[in-house]
């Protein structure tokens, strides 16, 4: 983006195509241009500021590598929102799985202590038995 004068004259398409090349002067001026997007859907999808901006920075970290499949099929705009709704809705599923897991864990926490109340029980009858004889 070097040979351009000036930010705001260079068009969304081509910051993000030398953003893509390498270009971390247009990454910059992308991102600028367009965190408040990026930021509003994930706080919207969310519903928790904190996680907005967490989320929006791992979307800011990840962008490098997602602008090589930007075809210009739409505005930048319409695939920033896209990207971020992706963004969430994994975030969003991940916190899912990890909260069904936890409350797993609690249920195999319990199987195994019952588990391990029956094996004592087990062996104290086994034990009664032996002293008996």
């Amino acid at each position: 983006m070097r040979d351009v004068a000036t930010p705001r004259e260079t068009s969304d398409d081509d910051l993000a195509k030398a953003a893509s090349d390498g270009d971390r002067d247009a990454f910059a001026n992308l991102v600028n241009r367009h965190y408040d997007l990026m930021f509003r859907v994930s706080w919207r999808m969310t519903g928790d500021r904190t996680e907005a901006e967490d989320l929006t920075q791992d979307i800011c970290i990840a962008l490098p590598a997602k602008l090589s499949g930007y075809r210009g099929q739409a505005k930048l705009t319409t695939w920033l929102y896209r990207v971020a709704v992706n963004a969430s809705l994994d975030r969003l599923r991940r916190q899912a799985s990890h909260a069904r897991a936890a409350d797993g864990w609690g249920e195999v926490e319990l199987a195994l202590r019952a588990e391990a109340a029956d094996s004592r029980e087990a062996r104290d009858w086994l034990d009664l038995r032996r002293a008996a004889q």
